[in-house]
Protein backbone atom coordinates (compact mmCIF):
# COMPACT_ATOMS: atom_id res chain seq x y z
CA UNK A 1 0.00 0.00 0.00
CA UNK A 2 1.48 3.31 -0.97
CA UNK A 3 1.46 6.42 0.87
CA UNK A 4 -1.21 8.37 -0.74
CA UNK A 5 -3.23 5.01 -0.34
CA UNK A 6 -2.61 4.97 3.46
CA UNK A 7 -3.57 8.51 4.35
CA UNK A 8 -6.38 8.15 2.13
CA UNK A 9 -7.40 5.20 4.44
CA UNK A 10 -6.64 7.48 7.37
CA UNK A 11 -8.37 10.48 5.88
CA UNK A 12 -11.89 7.90 5.61
CA UNK A 13 -11.10 6.21 9.38
CA UNK A 14 -11.39 9.04 10.98
CA UNK A 15 -13.75 11.28 8.59
CA UNK A 16 -16.66 12.70 11.09
CA UNK A 17 -14.03 12.82 13.85
CA UNK A 18 -12.44 15.76 15.42
CA UNK A 19 -9.09 14.96 13.91
CA UNK A 20 -10.39 15.04 10.24
CA UNK A 21 -9.33 17.96 9.46
CA UNK A 22 -5.45 17.23 10.49
CA UNK A 23 -5.32 14.15 8.17
CA UNK A 24 -7.35 16.00 5.75
CA UNK A 25 -4.85 18.69 5.70
CA UNK A 26 -1.61 16.62 5.67
CA UNK A 27 -2.93 14.52 2.77
CA UNK A 28 -4.06 17.67 0.25
CA UNK A 29 -0.63 19.39 0.99
CA UNK A 30 0.80 16.23 -0.59
CA UNK A 31 -1.34 15.41 -3.08
CA UNK A 32 -4.80 16.88 -4.96
CA UNK A 33 -7.76 16.63 -3.39
CA UNK A 34 -9.91 13.98 -4.50
CA UNK A 35 -12.90 15.90 -5.20
CA UNK A 36 -14.13 17.87 -8.25
CA UNK A 37 -16.64 19.95 -9.72
CA UNK A 38 -19.26 18.38 -12.17
CA UNK A 39 -21.86 21.08 -12.34
CA UNK A 40 -22.09 23.29 -15.50
CA UNK A 41 -22.14 26.40 -12.62
CA UNK A 42 -18.85 26.06 -11.72
CA UNK A 43 -15.77 27.38 -13.47
CA UNK A 44 -13.10 25.14 -13.94
CA UNK A 45 -9.51 26.48 -13.49
CA UNK A 46 -6.04 24.97 -13.22
CA UNK A 47 -5.41 26.58 -10.28
CA UNK A 48 -6.74 26.87 -6.30
CA UNK A 49 -5.46 27.99 -3.13
CA UNK A 50 -2.39 25.79 -2.70
CA UNK A 51 -1.44 26.58 -6.03
CA UNK A 52 -1.41 30.35 -5.65
CA UNK A 53 0.49 29.75 -2.18
CA UNK A 54 2.96 27.83 -3.49
CA UNK A 55 3.96 30.00 -6.46
CA UNK A 56 4.19 32.97 -4.18
CA UNK A 57 6.79 30.72 -1.94
CA UNK A 58 8.86 29.99 -5.13
CA UNK A 59 8.83 34.01 -5.75
CA UNK A 60 10.08 34.31 -2.26
CA UNK A 61 12.60 31.16 -2.27
CA UNK A 62 15.66 32.90 -4.48
CA UNK A 63 15.36 35.72 -1.22
CA UNK A 64 15.53 33.22 1.15
CA UNK A 65 18.34 31.77 -0.64
CA UNK A 66 19.97 34.69 -0.96
CA UNK A 67 19.64 35.58 2.64
CA UNK A 68 20.92 32.56 3.69
CA UNK A 69 24.17 33.13 2.28
CA UNK A 70 24.15 37.04 3.08
CA UNK A 71 23.82 35.73 7.06
CA UNK A 72 27.36 33.85 6.58
CA UNK A 73 28.66 36.99 4.85
CA UNK A 74 27.73 39.78 6.92
CA UNK A 75 28.97 37.53 9.55
CA UNK A 76 32.68 37.12 8.18
CA UNK A 77 33.16 40.59 6.56
CA UNK A 78 31.96 41.91 10.63
CA UNK A 79 35.54 39.77 11.81
CA UNK A 80 37.20 40.30 8.64
CA UNK A 81 36.33 44.10 6.96
CA UNK A 82 38.49 43.20 3.38
CA UNK A 83 35.94 40.22 2.32
CA UNK A 84 33.72 43.70 1.44
CA UNK A 85 36.26 44.85 -1.00
CA UNK A 86 35.05 42.10 -3.47
CA UNK A 87 31.67 40.62 -2.51
CA UNK A 88 31.24 38.68 -5.33
CA UNK A 89 34.11 36.88 -4.86
CA UNK A 90 33.49 36.56 -1.34
CA UNK A 91 29.97 35.91 -1.04
CA UNK A 92 28.98 32.25 -2.91
CA UNK A 93 30.98 30.19 0.01
CA UNK A 94 30.26 27.29 2.01
CA UNK A 95 31.02 28.61 5.19
CA UNK A 96 29.07 31.52 4.40
CA UNK A 97 25.97 28.57 3.53
CA UNK A 98 26.66 26.86 6.24
CA UNK A 99 26.97 29.62 8.49
CA UNK A 100 23.37 31.06 7.06
CA UNK A 101 21.88 27.96 7.11
CA UNK A 102 22.73 27.60 11.09
CA UNK A 103 21.07 30.72 11.56
CA UNK A 104 18.00 31.25 9.36
CA UNK A 105 17.04 27.96 8.35
CA UNK A 106 15.62 28.16 12.75
CA UNK A 107 13.54 30.87 12.12
CA UNK A 108 11.72 29.68 9.09
CA UNK A 109 11.92 26.04 11.82
CA UNK A 110 10.12 28.23 14.47
CA UNK A 111 7.87 30.28 12.41
CA UNK A 112 6.53 26.95 10.28
CA UNK A 113 6.34 25.19 13.58
CA UNK A 114 4.45 27.14 15.41
CA UNK A 115 1.99 28.97 13.04
CA UNK A 116 0.80 25.47 11.82
CA UNK A 117 0.42 23.73 15.18
CA UNK A 118 -1.87 26.86 16.10
CA UNK A 119 -3.85 26.41 12.60
CA UNK A 120 -4.34 23.17 13.21
CA UNK A 121 -5.43 23.59 16.65
CA UNK A 122 -7.66 26.18 15.53
CA UNK A 123 -9.30 23.57 12.76
CA UNK A 124 -9.84 20.92 15.10
CA UNK A 125 -11.41 22.73 17.54
CA UNK A 126 -13.54 24.51 14.81
CA UNK A 127 -14.52 21.66 13.11
CA UNK A 128 -13.01 22.88 9.46
CA UNK A 129 -10.69 22.04 6.98
CA UNK A 130 -6.50 23.69 7.99
CA UNK A 131 -6.70 26.23 5.87
CA UNK A 132 -3.15 27.07 3.51
CA UNK A 133 -2.69 30.50 4.01
CA UNK A 134 -0.11 30.25 6.63
CA UNK A 135 2.36 28.96 3.75
CA UNK A 136 3.12 32.19 2.44
CA UNK A 137 3.01 34.17 5.86
CA UNK A 138 5.25 31.22 7.68
CA UNK A 139 7.83 32.00 4.76
CA UNK A 140 7.43 35.80 4.69
CA UNK A 141 7.82 36.02 8.74
CA UNK A 142 11.79 34.54 8.63
CA UNK A 143 12.32 36.82 5.82
CA UNK A 144 11.21 40.25 7.82
CA UNK A 145 13.43 39.80 11.00
CA UNK A 146 16.43 40.41 12.11
CA UNK A 147 18.60 37.49 11.87
CA UNK A 148 19.81 37.42 15.39
CA UNK A 149 16.11 37.96 16.79
CA UNK A 150 15.67 34.84 19.95
CA UNK A 151 13.65 32.11 18.64
CA UNK A 152 11.16 32.60 21.77
CA UNK A 153 10.25 36.08 20.54
CA UNK A 154 9.86 34.63 17.48
CA UNK A 155 7.82 31.84 18.62
CA UNK A 156 5.87 34.34 21.03
CA UNK A 157 5.51 37.18 18.15
CA UNK A 158 3.82 34.18 15.79
CA UNK A 159 1.52 32.75 18.53
CA UNK A 160 0.21 36.47 18.56
CA UNK A 161 -0.19 37.19 15.14
CA UNK A 162 -1.62 34.23 14.19
CA UNK A 163 -4.42 34.18 16.42
CA UNK A 164 -4.75 37.97 17.15
CA UNK A 165 -4.06 39.28 13.48
CA UNK A 166 -6.23 36.11 11.92
CA UNK A 167 -7.82 33.26 13.87
CA UNK A 168 -10.23 35.92 15.43
CA UNK A 169 -11.30 36.93 12.37
CA UNK A 170 -12.56 33.51 10.98
CA UNK A 171 -9.45 32.53 9.54
CA UNK A 172 -7.88 32.39 5.55
CA UNK A 173 -9.75 35.15 3.68
CA UNK A 174 -11.01 37.15 6.60
CA UNK A 175 -8.68 39.16 8.47
CA UNK A 176 -8.04 42.62 7.96
CA UNK A 177 -4.49 42.86 8.75
CA UNK A 178 -1.84 41.19 7.17
CA UNK A 179 -0.62 38.61 9.76
CA UNK A 180 3.25 38.37 8.52
CA UNK A 181 3.05 42.25 9.49
CA UNK A 182 1.30 41.80 12.79
CA UNK A 183 3.82 39.83 14.33
CA UNK A 184 6.46 41.83 12.94
CA UNK A 185 4.57 44.51 14.54
CA UNK A 186 4.08 42.83 17.54
CA UNK A 187 7.96 41.98 17.53
CA UNK A 188 8.61 45.96 17.07
CA UNK A 189 6.69 47.27 19.70
CA UNK A 190 7.48 44.93 22.36
CA UNK A 191 10.82 43.99 21.57
CA UNK A 192 12.31 47.08 20.07
CA UNK A 193 15.83 47.29 20.81
CA UNK A 194 15.75 43.52 18.73
CA UNK A 195 13.96 45.09 16.02
CA UNK A 196 16.40 48.46 15.43
CA UNK A 197 19.23 46.76 13.54
CA UNK A 198 22.05 48.86 14.83
CA UNK A 199 24.16 45.68 15.31
CA UNK A 200 25.61 43.46 12.51
CA UNK A 201 25.38 39.99 13.67
CA UNK A 202 28.07 37.74 14.88
CA UNK A 203 27.94 33.95 15.55
CA UNK A 204 30.67 33.50 17.28
CA UNK A 205 31.63 36.07 20.44
CA UNK A 206 35.17 38.09 19.34
CA UNK A 207 37.07 39.19 21.60
CA UNK A 208 37.13 43.03 22.54
CA UNK A 209 40.05 44.41 25.09
CA UNK A 210 39.20 40.77 26.67
CA UNK A 211 35.52 41.35 26.68
CA UNK A 212 33.14 38.96 24.68
CA UNK A 213 30.88 41.14 22.50
CA UNK A 214 28.63 41.85 18.74
CA UNK A 215 30.44 43.99 16.09
CA UNK A 216 28.62 47.53 16.15
CA UNK A 217 27.63 48.46 12.84
CA UNK A 218 24.95 50.23 12.08
CA UNK A 219 22.15 49.37 8.80
CA UNK A 220 22.09 51.98 5.90
CA UNK A 221 18.82 53.26 7.35
CA UNK A 222 20.70 53.71 10.34
CA UNK A 223 23.88 55.18 9.10
CA UNK A 224 21.69 57.98 7.70
CA UNK A 225 19.34 58.78 10.31
CA UNK A 226 22.42 59.77 12.49
CA UNK A 227 23.78 61.64 9.62
CA UNK A 228 26.63 59.32 9.18
CA UNK A 229 28.76 58.24 5.88
CA UNK A 230 27.43 55.25 4.64
CA UNK A 231 30.13 53.04 3.39
CA UNK A 232 28.03 50.51 0.93
CA UNK A 233 28.42 51.39 -2.80
CA UNK A 234 24.86 51.89 -4.37
CA UNK A 235 25.63 47.78 -6.23
CA UNK A 236 25.78 46.47 -2.57
CA UNK A 237 22.48 48.19 -2.40
CA UNK A 238 20.93 47.09 -5.35
CA UNK A 239 22.30 43.28 -5.29
CA UNK A 240 22.01 42.87 -1.60
CA UNK A 241 25.62 42.54 -0.04
CA UNK A 242 24.72 44.64 2.83
CA UNK A 243 23.18 43.92 6.36
CA UNK A 244 19.40 43.90 6.89
CA UNK A 245 16.38 41.67 7.62
CA UNK A 246 16.85 38.11 6.09
CA UNK A 247 14.69 38.94 2.70
CA UNK A 248 14.77 42.15 2.45
CA UNK A 249 18.71 43.35 0.89
CA UNK A 250 18.78 41.89 -2.55
CA UNK A 251 16.80 44.27 -4.76
CA UNK A 252 17.65 42.53 -8.15
CA UNK A 253 15.97 39.29 -6.73
CA UNK A 254 12.69 41.48 -5.01
CA UNK A 255 12.12 42.59 -8.59
CA UNK A 256 12.50 39.07 -9.99
CA UNK A 257 9.85 37.91 -7.63
CA UNK A 258 7.57 40.96 -8.93
CA UNK A 259 7.49 39.69 -11.97
CA UNK A 260 6.76 36.41 -10.63
CA UNK A 261 3.96 37.20 -9.08
CA UNK A 262 2.67 39.77 -12.10
CA UNK A 263 3.38 37.43 -14.37
CA UNK A 264 0.75 35.58 -12.51
CA UNK A 265 -1.50 37.32 -11.62
CA UNK A 266 -1.17 36.86 -8.50
CA UNK A 267 0.20 40.39 -7.29
CA UNK A 268 -1.33 43.74 -8.49
CA UNK A 269 1.37 45.55 -10.40
CA UNK A 270 -1.28 48.60 -9.68
CA UNK A 271 -0.39 48.06 -6.54
CA UNK A 272 3.22 47.95 -6.69
CA UNK A 273 4.13 50.46 -9.46
CA UNK A 274 1.63 53.06 -6.86
CA UNK A 275 3.57 52.10 -4.01
CA UNK A 276 7.04 53.27 -5.17
CA UNK A 277 5.38 56.01 -6.92
CA UNK A 278 4.33 57.31 -3.78
CA UNK A 279 7.75 56.59 -2.16
CA UNK A 280 9.50 58.52 -5.15
CA UNK A 281 7.21 61.49 -4.68
CA UNK A 282 7.81 62.05 -0.81
CA UNK A 283 11.36 61.31 -1.00
CA UNK A 284 11.09 64.48 -4.12
CA UNK A 285 9.13 66.69 -1.67
CA UNK A 286 12.10 66.42 1.41
CA UNK A 287 14.42 66.47 -1.18
CA UNK A 288 13.21 69.57 -2.13
CA UNK A 289 12.61 70.88 1.18
CA UNK A 290 16.61 70.00 1.69
CA UNK A 291 17.67 71.94 -1.03
CA UNK A 292 15.46 74.98 -0.06
CA UNK A 293 17.08 75.86 2.67
CA UNK A 294 14.57 75.25 4.86
CA UNK A 295 16.05 72.65 7.35
CA UNK A 296 19.85 72.11 7.86
CA UNK A 297 22.72 69.62 8.83
CA UNK A 298 22.26 70.12 12.21
CA UNK A 299 18.48 68.45 12.00
CA UNK A 300 18.28 65.17 12.96
CA UNK A 301 15.92 64.72 10.28
CA UNK A 302 18.73 65.81 7.51
CA UNK A 303 20.47 62.87 6.52
CA UNK A 304 17.43 60.87 5.38
CA UNK A 305 15.62 63.91 4.22
CA UNK A 306 19.15 64.43 2.00
CA UNK A 307 18.86 60.81 0.74
CA UNK A 308 18.27 61.04 -3.10
CA UNK A 309 14.75 60.34 -3.75
CA UNK A 310 15.45 57.07 -6.26
CA UNK A 311 17.69 55.80 -3.19
CA UNK A 312 14.67 55.45 -0.97
CA UNK A 313 14.09 52.34 -3.06
CA UNK A 314 17.02 50.29 -2.84
CA UNK A 315 17.83 51.04 0.87
CA UNK A 316 15.64 49.28 3.84
CA UNK A 317 12.57 47.38 2.76
CA UNK A 318 10.22 49.23 0.69
CA UNK A 319 10.64 47.58 -2.29
CA UNK A 320 9.92 43.81 -0.33
CA UNK A 321 7.19 45.67 1.04
CA UNK A 322 5.49 46.51 -2.09
CA UNK A 323 6.16 43.44 -3.64
CA UNK A 324 5.28 41.23 -0.75
CA UNK A 325 3.20 42.64 1.97
CA UNK A 326 0.88 45.10 -0.27
CA UNK A 327 -0.43 42.82 -2.91
CA UNK A 328 -2.04 40.79 -0.29
CA UNK A 329 -5.18 40.15 -1.80
CA UNK A 330 -7.13 39.49 1.34
CA UNK A 331 -5.67 42.99 2.84
CA UNK A 332 -5.62 45.26 -0.01
CA UNK A 333 -7.97 46.86 -2.08
CA UNK A 334 -10.17 45.00 -4.11
CA UNK A 335 -10.92 47.96 -6.50
CA UNK A 336 -8.63 49.34 -9.96
CA UNK A 337 -8.79 52.44 -8.33
CA UNK A 338 -8.63 52.02 -5.14
CA UNK A 339 -5.44 50.54 -5.26
CA UNK A 340 -3.67 52.95 -7.48
CA UNK A 341 -4.88 55.04 -3.96
CA UNK A 342 -4.00 52.26 -1.63
CA UNK A 343 -0.22 51.51 -2.81
CA UNK A 344 -0.02 55.54 -3.35
CA UNK A 345 -0.68 55.76 0.15
CA UNK A 346 1.48 53.37 1.34
CA UNK A 347 4.62 54.76 -0.61
CA UNK A 348 3.89 58.25 0.86
CA UNK A 349 3.33 57.07 4.69
CA UNK A 350 6.26 54.73 4.63
CA UNK A 351 9.21 57.34 3.74
CA UNK A 352 6.98 60.05 5.92
CA UNK A 353 7.94 57.57 9.05
CA UNK A 354 11.38 56.39 7.96
CA UNK A 355 12.57 60.00 7.86
CA UNK A 356 10.68 61.20 11.26
CA UNK A 357 10.95 58.47 13.06
CA UNK A 358 14.99 58.54 13.20
CA UNK A 359 15.18 56.12 16.25
CA UNK A 360 13.95 53.19 14.26
CA UNK A 361 13.98 54.50 10.33
CA UNK A 362 11.40 52.31 8.79
CA UNK A 363 7.98 52.40 8.18
CA UNK A 364 6.45 50.25 5.44
CA UNK A 365 5.07 47.78 8.04
CA UNK A 366 3.35 50.13 9.82
CA UNK A 367 2.14 52.01 6.35
CA UNK A 368 0.91 48.77 5.17
CA UNK A 369 -0.97 47.90 7.80
CA UNK A 370 -2.57 51.19 8.51
CA UNK A 371 -3.74 51.13 4.82
CA UNK A 372 -5.08 47.36 5.58
CA UNK A 373 -7.17 48.95 7.99
CA UNK A 374 -8.55 51.88 5.45
CA UNK A 375 -8.71 49.55 2.38
CA UNK A 376 -12.41 48.85 2.60
CA UNK A 377 -12.72 52.28 3.24
CA UNK A 378 -11.32 53.34 -0.02
CA UNK A 379 -12.85 50.38 -1.96
CA UNK A 380 -16.84 51.80 -0.26
CA UNK A 381 -15.80 55.20 -1.73
CA UNK A 382 -14.64 54.39 -5.12
CA UNK A 383 -17.81 52.22 -5.60
CA UNK A 384 -20.03 55.01 -4.71
CA UNK A 385 -18.06 57.33 -6.83
CA UNK A 386 -18.54 55.29 -9.77
CA UNK A 387 -22.69 54.65 -7.86
CA UNK A 388 -23.46 58.16 -8.62
CA UNK A 389 -21.64 58.34 -12.27
CA UNK A 390 -23.65 55.87 -13.78
CA UNK A 391 -26.51 57.71 -11.82
CA UNK A 392 -25.67 60.96 -13.60
CA UNK A 393 -25.65 58.71 -17.15
CA UNK A 394 -28.78 57.36 -16.23
CA UNK A 395 -30.52 60.92 -15.36
CA UNK A 396 -28.79 62.52 -18.83
CA UNK A 397 -29.88 59.67 -21.05
CA UNK A 398 -34.02 59.41 -19.51
CA UNK A 399 -34.20 63.32 -19.72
Amino acid sequence: MGLKQKLHTLKEKYKGKKMAPAFNALHTFLYLPNETTHGGTHIKVADDLKRTMNTVILALVPCLIFGIFNAGYQHYAAIDETLRANPWANFITWDNFIMGCWTVLPLVIVSYGVGLAIEFLFAVIKGHEVEEGYLVTGMLVPLIVPVDLPLWMLAVAVAFGVVIGKEVFGGTGMNILNPALTIRAFLFFAYPTWMSGDKVWVHQAVERAGTPDAISGETILGSYAQNQDVVYSLSDMFYGFIPGSVGETSKILIILGAAILIFTKIGSWRIIFSTLVGALTMGLIFNGVVEAGWIGESSKFWGLMNVPFWQHLIIGSILFGAVYMATDPVTASQTNKGKWIYGFLIGLISILIRVFNPAYPEGVFLAILLMNVFAPTIDHYVLQGNIKKRMKRLKVKTA
